[in-house]
């Protein structure tokens, strides 16, 4: 998360990473232009006392807070624009502090949440070799048999594989890619491995905090998942994130950026125990996904490509590539 200074005057400013996300459409300014009174409601309803900076993630604006009582904890108000965090209550209440940080109150018609407060440091700050110990902890607390609310991967991932194909074939990806990535989709979630189990459907490096300054790879349970984005269904769909993270490791690796996707790749399905082959190729799907939803966004706000952007859609490649040489 990034961690800006907040205003001091019982005003709640949006932080300048978030706001960014204007950029992305109508939908993300009109819930930006309604966060602040949302946040500062939220602050008066529940008593609860900033004090701390401001922090944000990709979707959704994170407060210190003190909670009546004077326990430390953090108010998080979500993007309430699509789906993926919607059972995020549901779901920390299933974990009930088991891998996941602990949950204290919710308004999921606002998208808020009250969490108990975890360290501000995450597994980026743990060698990957040590994470993969975490991780593997985590992995056994959050995977349990669950049902609804939450949705099933194979709608979920249904929809993405056909936003994928409704972009049609001009998009910057290789054609072939493209065909790759829809045939190998579908044959994912029409033929689901087992017993589908709840998902966090986020799980990376970043979005695991330390419960305590005692916390290392040594000592999986002393860390927790943050963030979830909850479905049901096959558990090699998790570790994609656990690859294309922690990005600037893979291309400074001393043998290559490919080689170095597919020692992770190893490392996390070794650590996980999961089908190598299963987890690659959601992997691949994956990547494939998120250059598509690049190009979507910027559809969606009638603009062009950035730089910045066209550089990401050419990492997601170079990623699908690596996995297949």
């Amino acid at each position: 998360m990034t961690q800006h200074s907040p205003a001091h005057d019982g005003t709640v400013v949006v932080p300048d990473g978030l706001a960014e996300r204007r950029l992305l459409g109508p939908a993300w300014s009109s819930w930006l232009d309604r966060l602040p009174r949302l946040a500062a409601t939220l602050l008066d309803e529940w008593d609860l006392t900033v004090d701390g900076d401001a922090m944000h993630g990709w979707c959704s604006l994170v407060l210190p807070v003190r909670t009546p009582d004077g326990r430390d904890a953090v108010l998080k108000v979500s993007f309430d624009g699509d789906d993926e965090s919607l059972h995020e209550a549901q779901a920390l209440t299933r974990w009930n502090g088991d891998g996941a940080v602990r949950l204290i109150r919710a308004d999921p018609r606002r998208r808020a949440l009250v969490l108990e407060r975890l360290r501000v440091r995450d597994l980026t700050t743990v060698p990957v070799e040590e994470a993969g110990t975490v991780l593997a902890d985590l992995y056994r607390r959050l995977h349990r048999p669950a049902g609804p609310p939450f949705p099933a991967l194979t709608d979920v991932a249904g929809a993405w594989l056909d936003d994928l194909e409704a972009l049609g074939p001009d998009i910057p990806l290789p054609r072939s890619l493209r065909s790759q990535a829809l045939s190998l989709g579908r044959d994912l979630t029409a033929d689901p491995p087992g017993r589908p189990v709840l998902l966090h459907g986020d799980l990376h490096w970043e979005n695991v905090l330390a419960l305590d300054d005692a916390a290392d790879g040594t000592v999986p349970d002393r860390w927790r998942a943050i963030d979830p984005k909850p479905m049901v269904g096959d558990p090699h769909l998790e570790p994609a994130p656990l690859v294309w993270n922690r990005w600037q490791e893979l291309q400074q690796h001393r043998r290559g950026p490919r080689a170095a996707i597919r020692e992770r790749l190893e490392l996390v399905t070794d650590a996980t125990g999961l089908d190598h082959d299963r987890v690659r190729d959601w992997f691949l799907v994956r990547v494939v996904l998120n250059a598509s939803w690049t190009v979507a966004d910027a559809r969606r706000a009638s603009r062009t490509l950035t730089d910045a952007e066209q550089r990401a859609i050419t990492w997601c490649v170079t990623m699908a590539k690596a996995v297949q040489d």
